[in-house]
């Protein structure tokens, strides 16, 4: 249950952010900053009101989420794919936590890499038919060269 938790924060985060840079025009670290900065005061006053994984990890998965959320609206378009790398995110963190133990930056990689990924996997599934008539071209090229 915990791990689902921190997925819906990721999503809720990366959305939250782009409104408040976007919509209200607050510009992304402004966004990023306030938002951190309301959560982070939250758990500080409530510290007991989760379990202490959720209390620790919530606010670390929502700052990072919000990196992902820092994306300029002329890359991401709807909120559908800033949800899912808000959450491809957040389970990169779950799986990988220990291994960036110490480093600098590791929420800012690994918000790169979901929205990288999120954005290519979104950009191959909408031109599938470009690749595929791209593919029978190149395949018609060399198996059937003109003489």
């Amino acid at each position: 249950m915990n791990w689902l938790i921190l997925i819906i924060t990721g999503a809720i985060g990366a959305i939250l952010t782009f409104i408040v840079s976007e919509q209200l025009e607050q510009g992304a670290v402004r966004a990023s900053a306030l938002l951190s900065l309301i959560v982070g005061l939250f758990f500080y006053c409530f510290p007991d009101l989760l379990n202490p994984y959720l209390t620790k990890n919530i606010q670390i998965v929502f700052i990072g989420s919000t990196f992902v959320g820092m994306v300029s609206s002329n890359f991401m378009s709807g909120y559908t794919r800033l949800a899912l790398a808000g959450s491809l995110f957040s389970i990169v963190y779950i799986n990988n936590s220990g291994f960036y133990e110490g480093y600098g930056g590791a929420l800012g990689a690994l918000a790169l890499i979901a929205l990288l990924s999120t954005m290519g996997i979104s950009e191959v599934l909408s031109k599938k038919n470009k690749l595929t008539n791209s593919f029978q071209w190149i395949r018609n090229r060399v198996y059937n060269p003109k003489k």
